[in-house]
Order: structure tokens, then sequence, then C-alpha cells
């Protein structure tokens, strides 16, 4: 059995032991869990191994390696029996506490632990809350025991029991222990370690025994007069589980960019998490840190929104259980392909409970994940049903912006005709696409497609209003055209693939135009939407006419899901600018209009 699915069948336990902790915390009237919050660890948990999928070889392959070629002392025999097993359990936890430490002493081993400690919460479900690049550079901590010849079996199993061990030690409910606390990590200790309390902070690193602390000087009692404030010093401020493994590197590759000393560009990476450059320090300052800073990240979230992102987490629950229960015996390009759906999935939860797209959004993302993996991967009767209900799911959610909001400015009324006339042609298109010996008619419905999203673009600017943009979409797709003509495109085929490949290239240069006059981000969105219009494209006639394209249905299609979220999204924001906008006059027109003058009035005071 592979460490994944043992991973899958613990996690009933896990979810069994979470359940029991908030009946007790509801019982003793100190609950320590958030909605959100825990879904987003255990989302970064599931992040964590799923991503292990692809990562455990460099681990166990580089230890393997080791083993076999380096190693000091060969006994098997004695590794493998119980003394062994347990030396190796303690060797391995000492490893650990090195690596443990080091995670706080050095950025960029820092960059990958932080994740674990951004909760603002501390409950079981942040021991869920995993790294997905740990794997990265830890293995270099536990080339000691390769060294000694613990063998690779021995080693994942004493790894996986460590593991498994400091799952329930993430707890308020239970309190000190005693005895307990002088020799294992307990509760207790560990929450001295997530605390960010100055008397707390870089201690109590042992992950099955504390007496590593006791002996190399860093361990704390936890103090009952200092309760213990959870999270990280740079707060994530965030439900999207690419921040959060990305959000220190981030900053440590910014600040690394910005010195000027080719030595400080990598002490950055190097030093404690904090250090800075003292000229990178001066131009981009960063105010101390205060504990008054510590509150709590808690976007609002209706009770619509709650119950989608429960329903959505049991499915994605459900979904990681299946592909980690396959992953080791199924080829690394459908892991990866059902790998990039799961994290689709999981990037639009956390996005609609932060508020950053709405929950049809976030369905259209994933319908459209869907559709691209079901084509690739051959499964025909899932993708004749993904396909047309991803943009299905786009004029719903068009359609129901519309009737919500009033907008002026960059979006009129008719820009939303323009828009579902652009998203039905799609739909055609896409249902004709799927279909044998219909090519054609799909080409029509996406060449219609493309003229209703020039009128779109049109609206509010002149026409093509940067010359060079016109210019380059233009060159790019006459150089495509001819590669097509030469590539071997049918004779009867060459007039309607010129006469779309113009639309394509008018439909990018409007939008380019247009963000050119606006420079704002709803129109960046569009535009960006746009040129994965003409990529796709690209790939789709390439892979047509050409030659064909390994991969060519995650690329064409990816691309083309990608240009169509891209010009929604704009679109959207766009209409909340708009809207927004739109509030902000009126509000100002109320303020300096005298209460017995009616706003016609206001506007027309002669």
């Amino acid at each position: 059995m592979s460490p994944s699915q043992i991973i899958v069948l613990a996690t009933p336990v896990f979810l069994l032991l979470i359940a029991v902790e908030l009946t007790v915390g509801y019982r003793r009237q100190r609950n320590t869990y958030r909605l959100a919050d825990a879904m987003s660890s255990i989302s970064l948990g599931m992040l964590s191994q799923t991503s292990a999928v692809f990562t455990r070889l460099l681990r166990i392959g580089i230890y393997t390696a080791l083993f076999e070629h380096v190693a000091l002392w060969r006994n098997d025999a004695f590794w493998t029996s119980l003394p062994g097993w347990l030396l190796a359990l303690v060797f391995y936890d000492l490893c650990y506490y090195w690596l443990h430490r080091m995670g706080h002493e050095s950025a960029v081993l820092w960059a990958a632990h932080a994740v674990h400690h951004q909760s603002q919460d501390y409950n079981l479900s942040t021991a869920l809350r995993q790294t997905s690049s740990g794997a990265l550079l830890g293995w270099v901590f536990y080339v000691p025991m390769a060294l000694a010849g613990v063998p690779p079996l021995v080693f994942a199993v004493v790894a996986l029991i460590d593991l498994l061990y400091q799952f329930w030690v993430h707890t308020e409910q239970v309190g000190t222990l005693g005895w307990f606390d002088r020799w294992f990590c307990s509760p207790s200790n560990h929450r001295v370690h997530h605390a960010v309390n100055d008397p707390y902070i870089d201690k109590n690193y042992g992950g099955i025994l504390i007496v590593w602390d006791r002996i190399f000087g860093t361990f704390k009692d936890e103090d009952p007069h200092e309760k213990c404030v959870y999270g990280t010093r740079g707060l994530l401020g965030s439900w999207d589980p690419l921040w959060a493994n990305a959000q220190v590197y981030a900053g440590l590759a910014h600040d690394s960019w910005h010195a000027r000393s080719w030595p400080d560009k990598l002490r950055v990476w190097i030093k404690p998490p904090g250090w800075r450059p003292a000229d990178v320090a001066r131009r981009f300052p960063k105010p101390a840190f205060r504990m008054e800073q510590m509150q709590r990240y808690q976007p609002p979230m209706s009770r619509a929104v709650q119950w989608f992102a429960l329903v959505q987490f049991a499915v994605l629950l459900a979904g990681v259980a299946v592909f980690l229960w396959r992953a080791d015996a199924a080829p690394l390009a459908h892991n990866a392909i059902w790998f990039a759906v799961l994290l689709t999935a999981q990037w639009s939860l956390g996005a609609v409970m932060q508020g950053r797209i709405g929950m049809l959004m976030a369905l259209m993302l994933q319908s459209a994940a869907l559709a691209t993996a079901t084509s690739a991967l051959g499964l025909t009767q899932w993708h004749l049903l993904c396909k047309p209900l991803t943009m299905v799911i786009a004029i719903i959610l068009i359609a129901a912006s519309a009737n919500k909001t009033s907008a002026i400015g960059q979006f009129g009324t008719k820009s939303r005709v323009f828009m579902l006339a652009a998203l039905a042609g799609s739909l055609a298109g896409d249902v004709f696409l799927m279909l044998p010996g219909f090519f054609i008619p799909g080409l029509v419905s996406f060449l219609v497609a493309h003229l209703f999203y020039v009128a779109l673009f049109k609206g509010g600017q002149q026409w093509f209003p940067h010359r060079g943009a016109l210019a380059a979409t233009l060159g790019v797709g006459a150089a495509m055209f001819a590669f097509l003509w030469a590539g071997g495109l049918p004779p009867g085929l060459r007039a309607p693939v010129a006469a779309y490949v113009l639309v394509i290239a008018l439909m990018a240069a409007q939008a380019i135009g247009r963000a050119t006059v606006l420079r704002d981000a709803p129109s960046l969105l569009v535009a960006l939407g746009a040129g994965f219009f003409m990529l796709s494209d690209s790939l789709l006639a390439t892979n047509r006419f050409v030659t064909p394209l390994p991969g060519s249905q995650v690329w064409v299609l990816g691309t083309y899901y990608a240009a169509q979220a891209l010009i929604v999204s704009g679109w959207l924001a766009g209409l909340a600018h708009s809207s927004a906008a739109q509030r902000a006059v009126e509000g100002v027109a109320r303020t300096h209009t005298p209460a017995d003058m009616s706003p016609e009035a206001a506007a027309h005071p002669s």
C-alpha cells in the first residue's frame, strides 16, 4: 500500500477527530473553528498530498540513491528488528527537529514551512495545513539516515509515524499533561510553537520528542498568563491556496531582485526570516510587527456561499481521495491533468470564500477544467456534457449579473446583448466542433461570436484606437495564415479560414487598443483574453491542418477557456467598476442637492 493510500484511509479518522473536537468546543463554549479557515487549512493539506505525487520521488528517490551507493553501514536485519525500528524513529525525529528548526531560522526554508503557520486558528484542521514545496530542500536533513544505512522502507514508515503523531497536538481542548509535557511534544508545547507572542516565538520544534528542545535550548513552557496568539507575523490575509504557498517566496524574490549587492541577493534567501538588505529596507520599508495588527482575517460569507462552499468542499475531498488512491498506478500525464482539475477547484473555492469571484464563475472554471481533462483523456460522454455546460454557465452568469446591476460608462446595456450573443455563438461553435463533419458550421459560429466580441470591445471607444496593436495583430494573423497555407490548408477552407483569421486579429486589436486607452484592470483582462483566443485558434489550426501537437486538447481547450474566463471576468469587473462609479456620482448628487429640490431640478437648476 502506497503512502498516498494510507493517507486516504487515515482521512476519515482525521475528519472524525475534527468533528469530536468541534463538538467538545461547542459544549465547553470554547469553539476554535471558523468554517472558511478550517476548509482552507484542509484544502492546503489536500494540495500538499496531491502535489507530493510528483515530488515524493525527489525525497524518496534521492534517499534511496544515497542509501544504495554511499551508506556507511548496511545491516537491514538490525533496522527491521524492534530496537532498529525504535532507533530509526528517534533518529528521524532528531533529523526532523533540525529541519523544523532551520525552517524557522533560514528564509528559504521558512518560505516552505510558513504555510503550516498561517492559520490564525489552532485546531486539528491546522495540523492538516501542510506545505507543497517542503520536499524541494527538506530531503537534505535526512541524508544522515541514508548514510547510517536505514533502509528506505524503514525511513518511509517512521516518517509517516512521525507525521501522524503530530496531528493530535494541534488542539486547544487539551491542557497541560504533567510529566508527558516534559518528554514529548504535547498540545501545550506545540501551542507555544505556533504562537507569535514574543516569549514564544521560535520555540518547541520537536516532532514526537520535546527533549531535543531541552537539549538544544529551544524549549519554552506555555505560560497560563500569556495567551497564545496564532498565525504568522507577515499576515497571509487570503484563502488562496496558491498564494499561501507562494507568499513568502514572492517576498524573498522581490527583495533579492531589488538588492544592489550580489552577496545580498543571496543572503536574502539564507538569512533568518525578516532579514532585509539595508538598501531594500530603505526603498521598500515595512512597518515593525505589532500584536495589535493580528486582526482575524474573516471576509463575510453569505449563507448561500457557506452552503456552496460546504458542498464544493465535500466533492473536492472525494475527488482528492480518488486521485490519491489511483495516482501511483496512473501515467504521469494523467496525474498531471487531474491535478490541474483539482487545483482549479481548490483555487476557485478559496476565491469564492474571500469574495474574489462569484459562485457561477467558480462553476464555469471548474466545468472548463473538466471539459479539458475529459477531452484529453478520451472520456467522451463526460466531455459531451462538460464542454457545452461551461458556456451555458457563462451565459447564465452574464444574464444574472445583468439583472442585478445597472451600469453606465465602460459597459452599457447594449454590451450585455453583445456579450450574450458572443457566448451563444461560442456555445454553438463548441457543439458543432464536437460533431463529426460540422467543422464549417463551427467555424462560422465562432466567426459570428468574434464579430460580437469586436462590437463589445468597441463600446465607448473609437475603432482600433492603437494603430500599433492593429498592425501587430494583423501581422500575426497573416503569418499564421501563411503557415497554415504552406502546411497544407485545404483549398476549400482557405477563404473561410482567412476570414476567420482576419476577424480574430481585429478582435484582439480592438481589445488591446481599448486597454491602452482605459489603462485599468478590467480592460487588461479582456485584452489578455483576446490574446489567448488568438493562441488557442492558432494551436487548433496547427493541430488540424499542419501537424498533430502532443497533448493538443490540453493546450487548445486550456487556452480557449482561459480566453473566455478572462473576457467574462473583465466584463464583470468593468460592470462592477461602472456601477460603483454610478453610485458614487449619485451619492455626490444627493449630498449637493437641497432637500426641497428634486434630482431633475438639480440637473436643470434654471
